[in-house]
């Protein structure tokens, strides 16, 4: 028997929820966004659209175009705005929230995977903090082009799904020209989504949250009493490799604030970013982080910090002692993945003892000579044997 592929969808079929809003006031905002007047498309992903099934050609036509400038909204779309807190540059900083950063709803595709779809840039919301809610076309255009480079590169993150521009003019540094990009990710929740009722002594909607993440990401952590154990053990291990994953390609965040740390495991807020190119162990991707906290060399560092901020807002949930026990972990996590990487860029088929060294003492030698991080690997496709070198007639 032949085995039929449902219909690719259109927009009209597409079925919206939103979990997350059902929360309550407690995490969110109802907020509709603020539309771009006359708005343009400058980009879409066909390949996010394939997330949700939809057909190809359905993020061209002009109906979607008004959904993503934010002056449509479909039937049963409930737009909201998340609360969280968060720790920036390893301070304190109390409530943040969405301020420019709109969630219309969620769609769950035919594999079962529900998908958020965002609007950044939407427009003012209770967060906004006296800012406009504006993204700029410049930022918006390097999110849209980092979020889908990393994931061909197999690298957990949110996804871009289109983006648009128009003449509405935004004060930065200069003025520039507004856009909003649309992001894909099953959940848009951070480890300050968790800290900011921590820090309010409200211990229910802490439950209320990790439950809630638990029930739709980690059905593996269970019903029992040491769910949250095993929650946070996923977490931080998701977290450990997302490190690894980032240093073995040369990419840096610049901006690794617990508040821009997924609880999911994904790559999360492309402010400043970068990759590196003369490989410099210490380079700093963002001109406000004068003291270097979020250098490249840190990044694995910091991320242990930040699962120690989410292991102190969940406190009350766990045992410090096994808090300790589990973030323990974290280290050989992050070695164990960062290795099994450079065994496959060094072209190390078997394991060894001293694959670890061997690594070591590759980039000690590329930072001396700075040499490009993504060249020098390529370049070792260039090596032959000598039996390859005398099958090619390379060698005398």
């Amino acid at each position: 028997m032949t085995v039929v592929a449902p219909a690719e969808l259109t927009l009209e079929d597409l079925t919206f929820t939103n979990a997350f809003a059902r929360l309550g006031d407690t995490f969110r905002e109802e907020r509709t966004p603020s539309g771009l007047a006359n708005a343009r498309l400058v980009a879409v992903s066909d390949a996010a659209a394939a997330l949700l099934d939809l057909a190809p050609g359905e993020l061209r036509r002009d109906e979607f175009l008004q959904i993503l400038s934010g002056r449509a909204i479909l039937r049963e779309m409930q737009p909201v705005a998340a609360m969280y807190g968060g720790h920036q540059f390893g301070v304190w900083a109390g409530q943040l929230g969405d301020g420019r950063a709109i969630t219309l709803g969620e769609v769950t595709n035919r594999r079962g995977e529900p998908w958020e779809l965002q609007l950044k840039g939407a427009g003012q919301t209770m967060f906004s903090r006296f800012a406009d809610g504006r993204a700029v076309l410049r930022s918006t255009i390097r999110e849209f082009l980092a979020s889908e480079a990393m994931d061909a590169l197999g690298i957990p993150t949110t996804r871009a799904l289109a983006m648009a521009a128009s003449d509405e003019r935004v004060v930065r540094e200069t003025v520039e020209s507004a856009a909003i990009v649309m992001r894909l990710a099953p959940s848009f929740v951070r480890f300050g989504s968790f800290e900011i009722f921590a820090a309010r002594g409200n211990d229910a909607a802490l439950a209320t949250l990790a439950d809630f993440v638990i029930d739709r990401f980690y059905p593996e952590s269970g019903r029992g009493d040491d769910r949250y154990e095993r929650f946070f053990t996923s977490v931080m291990e998701r977290t450990a490799r997302l490190m690894a994953d980032w240093q073995h390609v040369g990419f840096m965040h610049g901006v690794m604030n617990t508040d821009n740390f997924s609880i999911l495991g994904l790559t999360l807020d492309y402010g400043p970013y970068g990759f590196m190119e003369g490989y410099e162990p210490g380079r700093i991707c963002n001109h406000t982080d004068e003291g270097g906290r979020y250098a490249y060399e840190r990044q694995p560092a910091i991320g242990l910090w930040n699962c120690y901020a989410l292991a102190n807002a969940l406190a009350k949930l766990i045992d410090p002692k096994r808090l300790e026990t589990i973030l323990g972990a974290y280290v050989p996590a992050f070695r164990a993945a960062y290795l099994t990487h450079m065994r496959a860029k060094l072209g190390l088929t078997l394991p060894d003892a001293g694959d670890e060294e061997l690594a070591a003492e590759l980039r000690a030698a590329m930072a001396g000579a700075h040499a490009d991080w993504t060249r020098t690997f390529r370049s070792l496709a260039d090596i032959r044997t000598p039996a390859e070198a005398d099958a090619r007639g390379d060698r005398a």
